[in-house]
């Protein structure tokens, strides 16, 4: 039962945009509405400042492109063995070989999460964050939410803060601001990314991907990048996905133009479009067993970063770095 605590909204013409705070499932969710638009997203503070949901009405009933967690529970007891749906990816992305990195010539071992002999995802993608802002206005429902992470695992002992905004706009638009700021005394390594998975009611094999790519990142046998690039543009037009399976990472080619990512459903005529800003130049896509959903992940580094340098950004002291990413989802004629 949804048990709203809050609602502000602001109206213009025929739009109006809402920002409401309900408790649902165990979750305690901001959602972001659109309502002239029949468009909204869902987000969890508590549980990372995930995407939980980004839901349209197509062809008369609501559809939800994200594969998300099915309540409290579930996040809390399944996050890592779900593959960490919509979970934020900081202080660095994807794998971290063995966890060890080196830096300022100290070395560092990661404790969090291990799959294998590699830490995993970084550190920030159960912990709660705080609502900081919320807004509705003519133009969008926002809201943004922080982390102050403060040297909780020895092997990153940095502070710095995390800040995370979501913006709905008209016509169907999800923007995702993450501003990094340094709060230690001395240079830190950061990068940032995402992992939604996305779903559009079939199985994957039925949709249609495609992505403009320069090259993809050669992996050795513990998917860690051998920092050799290969050329690959094997999607730069639609075409279905079959039976295709990736766990790869690719540069995207920003000289084409947005969006860089679309994925459609052609039977029912969806698709969702992303379109990053260059502070994402990296394109990780995961297909997992099931093939419900694929994990399309934006990232500002390459997966290993802290030690292959590829995209890796060093902060100075109060110093801060910005990443951003839009989706859209389109019903088609």
């Amino acid at each position: 039962m949804q048990s709203p605590h809050k609602a502000y909204t602001f109206m213009k013409k025929r739009m109006a945009f809402v920002v409401e705070e309900i408790t649902e499932n165990g979750f305690s969710k901001v959602l972001l509405k659109d309502l002239a638009g029949n468009c909204f997203a869902a987000i969890l503070p508590g549980c990372g400042a995930i995407l939980h949901g980004f839901s349209v009405q197509h062809n008369g009933a609501w559809m939800n492109v994200i594969d998300h967690y099915d309540d409290a529970a579930d996040f809390k007891n399944n996050c890592t063995a779900k593959g960490f749906k919509g979970c934020k990816l900081s202080p660095f992305v994807c794998r971290l070989n063995h966890g060890k990195y080196s830096f300022a010539q100290q070395e560092y071992s990661i404790e969090k999460f291990y799959l294998g002999k590699n830490a995993l995802h970084g550190l920030l993608y159960d912990v709660p964050f705080l609502i900081t802002e919320k807004l509705a206005d003519g133009e969008k429902a926002s809201v943004t939410m922080k982390h102050e992470y403060r040297k909780a695992d020895k092997g990153f002992p940095f502070d710095y803060d995390c800040i995370v905004t979501y913006e709905l706009r008209e016509n169907n638009t999800l923007t995702v601001i993450t501003t990094l700021i340094n709060k230690d005394e001395g240079l830190i390594p950061v990068t940032d990314g995402w992992h939604p998975y996305f779903t559009l009611g079939k199985k994957i094999d039925e949709l249609q991907l495609e992505f403009q790519s320069k090259e993809m990142l050669e992996f050795d046998a513990e998917l860690i990048p051998t920092r050799k690039l290969l050329p690959y543009a094997e999607y730069g037009s639609l075409r279905m996905i079959g039976d295709a399976f990736f766990d790869n990472c690719f540069t995207l080619n920003f000289a084409e133009c947005q969006p860089l990512f679309v994925l459609r459903n052609p039977a029912q005529k969806i698709q969702v479009a992303i379109s990053p800003d260059p502070s994402y130049p990296y394109l990780q896509i995961y297909t997992p067993p099931h093939r419900n959903s694929i994990a399309i992940e934006n990232l500002g580094a390459a997966p290993d970063a802290f030690n292959n340098g590829m995209g890796l950004l060093t902060l100075a002291p109060g110093a801060a770095a910005a990443f951003k990413t839009k989706y859209t989802i389109s019903s088609l004629p």
